[in-house]
């Protein structure tokens, strides 16, 4: 069957000749789709999807209406918003006038899995449950010709070559983060991070809402941490000094502020939800403290007003751990963000702790002796107890950067290894559960192109995609420890990333390779063959307007 044949005579030029172009003649190839799936195989002959193919959806949940919706999206990319296809949903699919797009749960298939046929009877979607099916849809995304995807209307047809897709997740967590807190983000432009997200098949947004130099989500209990800990008087121009400001250093006097609503914050959950996106929220306990401190100078050692901080790098100035005072505030605080979302795991950080102001700080040393606590690192440890204790009443489990492993936490906890894989492996032979995300793999504020000059300002370091695609998270684990790794995550610090174009730029393209790493997992990966792959998805990148770094892609 010839989609070419049965084009109407309405369709136009542009259209017709982008069609001759996919059209699948001469030599059967499998696609290119990234990530990887467990099994693809290319068949003979094509599908021709059209308006007036019909789409059944079954069974009729809110789930499946999400993954129903996602599908309706592509298609009215393709056919536009007046032809699109008809979706019937349905209890079961006892009569299915072929051909059509099927799209069933299957209960002989795990969680998140999928299988994706596409015959001359049309296209057939099977889930473990509606991720599953949501998942097939990305990978449909990229059989659909790119170039087809941004005609809204004027296309009617679409050949699709026969294949028959296996596949499901190596990882059940698999990360993006973005830094709220140095540049604030709209709600749009996060709403565009999820789809950037949802096309790769990366399913947990930790979202990065405190630090020194913003607060940027609503409390209601403490509404000073927005009205003054929100705002930034000025922000460094041009590369950290590493921490030596003096008056030759350079600001840009514009103020910087912004804060997430609770309702921004519902729309953007909800939003990340019809995506199957977790979002975990993170909120600096004890460290990285001092736009909170600015707003409420109680929260600190000394009682000082502070500023909002105005450059980077680590602060002093920390949540005093002696007060009780700062274990009721963030007992107030983690309530309203536990009302806010429904993830089972809320982020502390704990990362960059300094124990200057603790040393100096009667009520600290206090609690200490009161403990018999022999280090400034164990009464972090203390302070992250509470919290972590506290969470678990609320039925949440606590994520920390690992630092929160000197200072000695639970076995529940959560470990998120930044510092290089070492602390991962150090936290899995204790028993915890492990996100692996070393700066040597996963921090995208590094540059991605050796011409730096060439490059945006970054934080510093060089991480290439042949880089990020080498990445092993089981590196350095036994078979038994391998299992307490949840996943993956790449992280965008924002420090010098001011607007969302260059953070999809920091983002784009590696963040495919992480995608294979976090979907497809360590084993029988293979760089030139995602290379070959991945122009697939940076056309989709090109249609959809989404900015990358191609210089980078230059460097193999």
């Amino acid at each position: 069957m010839n989609c070419l044949g049965g084009i109407r005579a309405a369709a136009l030029c542009a259209a017709a000749a982008v069609l001759a172009m996919v059209s699948c003649t001469g030599d059967v190839q499998s696609p290119g789709i990234v990530p990887l799936p467990c099994s693809v195989a290319a068949g003979e002959g094509e599908f021709c999807l059209s308006a007036d193919v019909p789409v059944y959806v079954c069974p009729d949940t809110r789930e499946m209406r999400c993954a129903a919706d996602e599908l309706k999206e592509l298609m009215e990319r393709v056919f536009g918003t007046e032809s699109c296809p008809g979706f019937i949903f349905c209890g079961s699919l006892d009569e299915v006038a072929h051909p059509a797009v099927t799209m069933v749960l299957s209960d002989r298939m795990p969680a998140s899995s999928y299988s994706l046929e596409v015959s001359e009877d049309g296209v057939a979607v099977e889930g473990g449950d509606a991720a599953g099916v949501f998942y097939a849809v990305q990978t449909l995304r990229q059989l659909i010709p790119a170039e087809v995807q941004g005609f809204s209307g004027s296309v009617p047809a679409v050949p699709l070559q026969a294949v028959s897709v296996e596949d499901s997740p190596a990882f059940e967590y698999r990360g993006v983060m973005l830094d709220a807190a140095r540049h604030f983000f709209s709600v749009d432009e996060v709403k565009t991070l999820l789809d950037i997200m949802a096309i790769h098949k990366m399913n947990v947004f930790h979202w990065h809402l405190t630090d020194d130099q913003g607060w940027r989500i609503e409390i209601d209990s403490f509404p000073e941490l927005t009205r003054i800990g929100s705002v930034r008087k000025r922000t460094i121009v041009g590369k950290d000094p590493g921490g030596e400001y003096d008056e030759t250093t350079q600001y840009d006097g514009t103020p910087h502020s912004g804060y997430y609503t609770k309702d921004d914050v519902r729309e953007i959950v909800e939003y990340a939800a019809g995506r199957f996106i977790t979002v975990v929220p993170e909120i600096e306990f004890p460290g990285h403290a001092v736009a909170a401190i600015a707003s409420y100078p109680w929260l600190g050692c000394t009682g000082e007003q502070f500023e909002v901080r105005q450059t980077w790098d680590i602060d002093d100035r920390v949540f005093c751990i002696g007060r009780e005072s700062t274990f009721s505030f963030f007992e107030e605080v983690l309530s309203e963000v536990a009302e806010l979302f429904p993830s089972g795991y809320i982020h502390i950080g704990g990362d960059e702790c300094p124990s200057k102001m603790w040393e100096k700080c009667p009520e600290c040393r206090r609690r200490m002796e009161e403990l018999g606590l022999e280090s400034f690192r164990r009464l972090q440890g203390y302070g992250t107890g509470r919290i972590e204790k506290f969470l678990g009443s609320l039925g949440r489990s606590i994520i920390g950067w690992d630092e929160i492993l000197e200072a000695g936490v639970s076995d529940s906890a959560i470990v998120m290894s930044w510092r290089g894989c070492d602390t991962g492996i150090e936290a899995a032979k204790r028993g915890n559960r492990v996100i692996m995300s070393p700066t040597e793999y996963s921090y995208f504020d590094y540059y991605q192109s050796s011409d730096i000059d060439a490059e945006p300002l970054a934080w510093g370091g060089y991480l290439p995609l042949e880089k990020v695609y080498s990445f092993d998270p089981y590196s350095g684990l036994d078979d038994g420890e391998k299992p307490l790794v949840l996943g993956v995550q790449a992280n965008l610090w924002t420090e010098y990333i001011p607007d969302f174009t260059q953070a999809e730029y920091m983002l784009l393209p590696r963040l495919a390779a992480m995608s294979e790493v976090a979907w497809h997992g360590p084993c029988d990966k293979d760089y030139r063959d995602f290379r070959k792959r991945l122009p697939v998805l940076l056309q989709l990148y090109r249609t959809y307007g989404y900015r990358f770094c191609e210089s980078g892609l230059c460097e193999m």
